[in-house]
């Protein structure tokens, strides 16, 4: 990999990237030391950058060429193109500056794959395999970049990426559905009795209602498994898993009785803001 300096404005571009795409993660950086908060933007870019391919193409081809670009980049395939991609640079700045394990990045982009193909989810397990490959691993490694490597933050990291993971696949089922893209696992449906093209015509069903019941009480188990796990950590570490106090308030919207699961909500940046804060001076996250 180049050792050359990224662009000036390359962490003011990722830092306008992230806030516009994942707010979440970008207000998280904002209770991170400015070196760390760098390099986290860096990693949050990467993954918006990923997790996009698949609205920028309509075919799944071109979006496997985007992702394999990304992997090779990773391994050091990519060279001129590399350094002027503001992300890429920023991302292979971070790897250099807090030792950043390569293969968990690239295994992110290939498990986003899934994303480019209307296959559903098969799946509890399989959907749990594809939330550790991504949200858990992005929790692990924004947990290295804040302190050194922790067997403690990998398995903090597993179920923080389970909850976070779960709770956006309830959240982004209204989007999902109109695109007849399925992350709810067959497996759960079946077993509750839910159709999948109800699913897909936005019929809300008691038999959906008990899949994402089931759904929620499974993300709910990992989030208070995660937030048990923090005092496992250095208090340095804890700000990677800022995210887990909008998870248990997405957690709390996405679970009210008379919500319809097909429309679209979001909590207001604002909103978001509070619950960083007022998480980020809790005892869960500083003692």
């Amino acid at each position: 990999m180049s050792s050359s300096a990224p662009p000036p404005d390359s962490a003011a571009f990722c830092a306008d990237l992230v806030r516009s795409h994942d707010f979440s993660h970008y207000a998280a950086t904002l209770f991170a030391p400015a070196p760390e908060r760098r390099a986290l933007l860096a990693l949050y870019a990467f993954n918006v950058e990923i997790v996009r391919v698949r609205d920028q193409v309509s075919q799944p081809l071109p979006g496997e060429i985007r992702l394999q670009w990304w992997t090779d980049m990773l391994s050091g395939q990519v060279h001129g193109s590399a350094e002027g991609n503001p992300v890429a640079a920023e991302l292979l700045r971070a790897i250099r500056d807090f030792d950043l394990p390569v293969e968990p990045l690239s295994l992110l982009a290939d498990e986003h794959q899934f994303d480019l193909y209307n296959d559903p989810m098969p799946t509890m397990t399989a959907l749990e395999g594809y939330l550790a490959a991504t949200c858990s691993a992005l929790f692990a490694l924004a947990a290295r970049i804040m302190a050194s490597p922790l067997d403690a933050a990998e398995h903090l990291a597993r179920h923080a990426g389970l909850a976070q993971g779960i709770a956006q696949v309830i959240a982004n089922l209204p989007r999902d559905a109109a695109h007849r893209r399925l992350f709810l696992p067959q497996q759960v449906l079946a077993s509750h009795g839910c159709n999948m093209e109800d699913v897909f015509a936005g019929k809300e069903t008691p038999n959906l209602r008990a899949v994402l019941n089931q759904l929620a009480g499974e993300a709910g188990q990992h989030l208070t498994t995660a937030l048990s796990l923090l005092a496992e950590v250095p208090p340095s570490a804890r700000p990677a898993f800022l995210p887990l106090s909008q998870v248990r308030a997405d957690l709390e919207r996405l679970s009210q009785p008379a919500r319809n699961p097909f429309t679209p909500q979001q909590s207001s940046r604002l909103r978001t803001l509070w619950t960083l804060w007022r998480a980020s001076r809790s005892r869960e996250f500083t003692k």
